[in-house]
């Protein structure tokens, strides 16, 4: 491992940090710790924790001594000053001589002396950080170094890796008595360049930043090349010839997870596939059912994965086959997770309430590791974890065995209170964990639909012809939005881009078809290619991503929801829109013939009808030609309508969010034009 400090890059940033009233101890602080979080095989996802002591100024003006550490909440990676709250440390160095001290207590205190009230709540290994005197302490998860310390002869292990230049800290739960008894081990042997906690990390200190950061790198290539000169490293095996793709297995595991909710936990999740490097090593070990009930390779990721995978067989291409045996592997795994729980919390002096068992992580053999959450960002966070996992794994099975934190010790950090807070406990939205897939979504309807359903807190995948317009659409909109080129007229180019969208997130649930384009002529003088291609585009293109939409919908056995954007044109034509209002009209009836077909299968079918919408197809100059046809001005030709207002593109969007909460609505038509008489079903 490579150290990442550039003085110079410091020195700016300490500068920066000047004009904010930031100190250079604390600036330097930050960007350092920014250097940890920036590799994730050291910590990941808000893991980890760095201090500074300092001096600070109270409201008095007077000077004391404060711990600068890490706060809930916070990742390295991005970390800014304020996430390194100031504490009082000499009240922090007063707690060592209490007999005891409870995690709420240990908390309360910490709280007590923060300088700034509002500050986040320092991490929960502050009084390790303020019982150690080393001026700087870094403390990370790195993956090298849990591979020697999950071994039933760590300490030996250790020795050998590291000689004098560490001292070992035998496995306590985080909190008060781990931070006494690191700080006595440190007292006995200060001239360390850390400390090394059996199944749960490592410390590094220096009188400096840099010291500090570059202490922690040298300790972690230590680590890195003993696991190399092992030399019994794991290489994947190929995946087998006919095998099912990852898009085709995927919705498969999504269902028999919702299946397993059965109504009384969270019936959609979101997956996130990893099948390259040690991931897809660990899922082609023949092995890998012993090895991955082991247990997580630091009790810190437990919150994220649980103790174990769900670990199901290879995909065949019997997937009814396959996934016989996979609900009977999460039945198994259900069961199991109950016993653990009724197990350990038969022992504990407080009551506790137990979590869905569902699986978090799927080892799924010959393919990979699935990440579940209820969202893009869980299921991603579960996924990288697993892929760490299944490095530190394998790299320890190279030195000797994988072992792991026993399973009473990980219950005790999975349902502790103080790693519970790092979930949050936010309502979630009404559309969370559902997958949206848009057509046309670089225009304007598609674009104000995405951000509609990103409101409501799904997953959204845009297609659109022009593929470099859905991508910068996708970077405006942020939050884990999938974009791909794709000819919805080419139901090749369907298939795939709906491929694509199962393999990033799992399945999908609702799609808008929302992809058109407007040819006008009189009908009568229209050539025919012409209304070919209106109903390429305004027909076949809705029954390209309909049908394929419908094929992944029963492999997950979930239902679904098939969105039309038809237009006032399909039940109210125009002159010279005869192209467009037929083919509009069409699909109308092909929307009727899927809610029709499919209800039974739990998946219905609405169309939202607008008009007059600014977008692609209504631009600035066709709005003044139809405007002057009419003998009005462009405002009242957008107006023209009961309510004598504008509908716009959000108006639109809202809509089709609004026809997906309708649970009980299949086969309708939602009018969204302002009151258009002539437009009005009959």
């Amino acid at each position: 491992m490579l150290s990442l400090w550039d003085e110079e890059e410091a020195g700016a940033f300490v500068g920066r940090c000047a004009r904010d009233g930031v100190g250079a101890d604390l600036a330097l602080r930050t960007y350092s710790a920014r250097l940890l979080g920036a590799e994730p095989a050291l910590v990941l996802h808000g893991g980890g924790n760095t201090s500074v002591k300092t001096i600070a100024r109270d409201l008095f003006g007077e000077t004391l001594d404060v711990l600068h550490v890490k706060g809930s909440g916070w990742d390295l990676a991005t970390i800014e000053p304020s996430g390194h709250p100031a504490v009082r440390l000499a009240p922090l160095r007063r707690l060592r001589g209490l007999a005891a001290l409870s995690d709420e207590e240990m908390v309360n205190a910490q709280r007590q002396n923060l300088l700034d009230a509002a500050a986040a709540t320092p991490s929960v290994e502050t009084l390790l950080h303020a019982f150690i005197g080393a001026k700087f302490i870094d403390h990370t998860h790195a993956l090298a170094v849990l591979a020697l310390a999950d071994q039933p002869d760590a300490e030996e292990v250790i020795a050998r890796a590291y000689g004098d230049r560490v001292a070992v800290v035998p496995y306590v739960m985080p909190g008060f008595e781990l931070a006494r008894r690191a700080a006595a081990i440190w007292e006995r042997r200060p001239e360390v360049e850390g400390l090394v906690l059996i199944r749960h990390g490592i410390f590094s200190f220096g009188a400096t930043a840099r010291d500090s950061y570059e202490r922690m790198i040298a300790l972690v290539t230590l680590a890195e090349e003993f696991i190399d000169r092992q030399g019994r490293r794991k290489t994947p095996r190929p995946r087998p010839a006919g095998a099912p793709t990852a898009a085709a297995v995927l919705p498969v595991l999504r269902g028999i997870l919702s299946e397993a909710a059965d109504g009384r936990w969270p019936a959609r999740w979101v997956l996130d596939l990893r099948a390259d490097g040690e991931a897809a090593a660990l899922a082609s070990d023949q092995h890998l059912p012993e090895l991955a009930l082991r247990g997580v390779a630091t009790p810190d990721h437990v919150i994220r994965t649980k103790r174990a995978p769900l670990v199901l067989a290879a995909p065949s291409e019997d997937l009814a086959a396959w996934r016989t045996g996979a609900i009977a592997a999460l039945g198994d795994y259900i069961e199991a997770y109950r016993a653990y729980f009724q197990r350990n919390a038969a022992r504990s002096a407080q009551a506790k309430q137990a979590l869905d068992p569902l699986p978090r992580v799927v080892a799924i053999a010959g393919l990979g590791l699935v990440g579940v959450g209820a969202d893009a960002r869980a299921a991603a966070i579960a996924a990288d974890i697993a892929q760490s996992w299944a490095g530190t794994l394998l790299a320890a099975e190279a030195v000797g065995r994988f072992e792991p934190l026993g399973e009473a010790d990980t219950f005790d950090m999975e349902y502790w209170s103080l790693e519970q807070a790092k979930l949050g406990k936010a309502m979630e939205r009404r559309l969370a964990r559902h997958v949206v897939v848009v057509s046309g979504g670089a225009g304007a309807i598609g674009a104000a639909t995405a951000a509609a359903f990103l409101a409501e807190g799904a997953q959204v995948c845009l297609l659109d012809l022009d593929g470099e317009a859905a991508l910068a659409t996708a970077e405006r909109l942020g939050r884990d939005v999938l974009a791909l080129a794709c000819d919805v007229t080419d139901p090749r180019a369907v298939e795939e881009a709906l491929d694509a969208v199962c393999a990033r997130f799992g399945g999908l649930d609702i799609v808008v078809s929302n992809a058109g384009a407007a040819v006008t002529g009189s009908i009568a003088e229209l050539a025919d290619e012409a209304l070919r291609a209106s109903f390429e585009v305004n027909f076949f293109a809705h029954q390209n991503l309909a049908r394929a939409a419908v094929a992944v919908m029963r492999r997950q056995a979930m239902g679904g929801v098939l969105l039309f954007n038809a237009s006032k044109q399909a039940v109210n034509p125009g002159p010279d829109f005869g192209a467009y209002g037929a083919a509009k009209s069409a699909e109308l009836a092909l929307m009727r013939q899927y809610a029709l077909e499919h209800a039974a299968e739990g998946i219905r079918a609405n169309a939202v009808n607008p008009d007059r919408i600014r977008s692609g197809l209504l631009n600035e100059a066709m709005i003044a030609s139809r405007a002057a046809a009419r003998g009005v001005d462009a405002g009242a030709y957008m107006s023209g309508n009961l309510l004598k207002t504008e509908v716009t593109a959000d108006d639109v969007a809202q809509a089709f969010v609004f026809a997906t909460l309708m649970t009980k609505t299949t086969g309708a038509i939602l009018p969204v034009d302002g009151g258009a008489v002539a437009a009005m079903l009959r």
